[in-house]
């Protein structure tokens, strides 16, 4: 079987770190962008992340940060993945990660602006990158919990390579999880307020049943490409 990986986003509390580690999240995502309404300190970040069990993987979620606040955060959590989630080149986070594995979030314009947004240009573009997060493009710099038009990209092209590097984003929740991973059949999928009670809160029952879903799509058959 499949498994598809699953990443948990914008934690800013211990009981919830606590909570989606053990429910059977394999990332944990912490913010480290001000504008955020999950915005956490580097420090809150590394002591959350201390929680982290092995084999569970922090995310540093940063938006056109400089470097030395990227330095700061790897600092204070250093075996972290970079989450790059702005405005940045390539060129611009190979430098700002150095050596550190990183992933570019790709901004894909909700409805039928989906189609003229050219995935597979962006993908090749970034290929130094270790994941393509897949997003939908709000005002602002986040997902704001709408999804994209999930039919508009060949997820099988090579160029996209879905199965490897792909992490599905943008509006997914228990309940669209499951068709979702059926599609694209991404790496992994990235969850933020499609699980939560409030901004920076999330629910753990609704975080079982994201897990839980995306569980029953692994054992699924892929859904037929759109015609």
């Amino acid at each position: 079987m499949r498994r598809t990986r699953i990443k948990i986003c914008g934690l800013t509390r211990e009981a919830d770190v606590d909570h989606a580690a053990a429910a059977g999240a394999d990332a944990i995502g912490f913010v480290l962008y001000p504008a955020s309404p999950r915005h956490v300190s580097v420090r809150r970040a590394a002591e959350l992340a201390r929680r982290l069990p092995a084999f569970v993987t922090p995310v540093l979620l940063f938006v056109n940060a400089t470097a030395d606040e990227v330095a700061a955060g790897l600092e204070a959590v250093p075996n972290a993945l970079l989450q790059f989630h702005g405005d940045e080149t390539p060129d611009q986070c190979t430098a700002l990660a150095g050596p550190r594995p990183w992933m570019r979030a790709a901004r894909v314009p909700v409805g039928a602006g989906a189609a003229g947004f050219d995935l597979l240009e962006y993908a090749q573009r970034f290929a130094a990158a270790r994941a393509v997060l897949i997003d939908a493009h709000v005002p602002g710099y986040g997902g704001g919990g709408q999804p994209f038009d999930w039919t508009a990209f060949p997820w099988s092209h090579p160029r996209l390579n879905a199965a490897d590097r792909v992490v599905l984003s943008g509006g997914l929740t228990p309940a669209n999880v499951t068709d979702g991973v059926r599609l694209v059949r991404p790496w992994a999928v990235d969850v933020s307020s499609g699980v939560e009670a409030a901004k920076g809160i999330k629910d753990p029952a609704r975080v079982e049943a994201f897990i839980a879903a995306v569980r029953r799509a692994d054992l699924t058959p892929t859904d037929p490409p759109h015609p």
